[in-house]
């Protein structure tokens, strides 16, 4: 294609995973279109400036999502580099997702500075994480730990944790890795233990729906796996009718005889858990028809018991 004169800006937020995903994706975009002339626009988001409550507290959709989005409605920049878990499932009116590249390790981790696993922790021992799921999931497996809420981004829950506020906590791999903070892992939690967020591992590249000319630069550097599995698993999520400020979790991939979706419910507390999967080929298709199974299988008084 013909590569327009005129610069292709992006929009991110001003912390350093997100500086780092925008990073990354303007190399992919000019790997494949070398003469293209890319610039980063840093925009601090509600939730950059918001650090002294969970992230469940301040509520509302679009925490970290809104003031991108409105420069992508002036037209300010030409895309916006999101964590596909934290964008909400229905597309903002007027834009689109129009890049999933390659997902990143879908797992969590566990970072406790003494040296324990999960199942090695002393009773009593405080993990920190602001995230509804993981805390039941923490729970699920050992219910003596206490879950305690975290802010902060990356490199700084590190530093509480190893300052002593916490015992252990628990990130995503992919932005550990993503900042080179491997050496700080004690352990990669297994899928059957700690299932991921819908999505994570996935970074979602947002553009205005009828923009032509970003859709097809962005296009050159899709990963058709990884966006099927991310809308198997945000139509699971959707169907739930809800958003991340609930305890579900969601991993699609694909397999021999289709797309694989794995779904998980729990009460907050982590006392009651419900696991289901299904095997399907049109993503959303799959999503919903699971979300419906975990709706008749009682996953709505799950997800509202206290």
């Amino acid at each position: 294609m013909t590569i327009p004169s005129s610069p292709f800006t992006f929009a991110t937020r001003p912390s350093a995973l997100a500086r780092w995903q925008t990073d990354y994706v303007a190399q992919l975009l000019r790997q494949a279109h070398p003469s293209l002339d890319i610039r980063i626009e840093v925009i601090v988001t509600k939730g950059d400036r918001i650090l002294d409550k969970p992230l469940p507290v301040i509520g509302g959709k679009g925490l970290f999502t809104a003031e991108l989005e409105r420069a992508l409605h002036e037209g300010r920049v030409d895309a916006a580099v999101h964590s596909l878990k934290d964008l909400p499932v229905e597309d903002a009116p007027g834009l689109a997702i129009g890049l999933t590249p390659p997902r990143a390790d879908v797992r969590d981790v566990l970072i406790c500075p003494a040296g324990h696993t999960l199942d090695d922790l002393p009773a009593g021992a405080v993990v920190g994480t602001s995230s509804p799921r993981r805390q039941a999931q923490l729970l699920a497996r050992r219910p003596d730990l206490v879950v305690k809420s975290i802010r902060g981004n990356v490199d700084t829950r590190i530093r509480k944790a190893r300052e002593g506020q916490y015992d252990a906590i628990v990130l995503a791999a992919a932005g550990v890795t993503r900042l080179g903070l491997e050496d700080a892992i004690t352990q990669y939690l297994p899928l059957d233990v700690m299932l991921p967020a819908p999505a994570q591992g996935v970074l979602g590249v947002q553009c205005r729906a009828d923009d032509q000319r970003a859709l097809s630069l962005l296009a050159a550097v899709e990963d058709p796996d990884a966006r099927a599995s991310a809308r198997a698993e945000r139509a699971f999520l959707a169907g739930l009718g809800g958003g991340c400020s609930i305890p579900v979790a969601a991993y699609a991939h694909p397999g021999e005889e289709g797309l694989h979706l794995t779904g998980l419910v729990a009460s907050p507390d982590g006392r009651r858990t419900l696991r289901v999967e299904a095997t399907g080929d049109e993503p959303v298709a799959l999503g919903r028809a699971l979300a419906e199974e975990a709706l008749a299988r009682g996953a709505a008084a799950l997800m509202s018991a206290q």
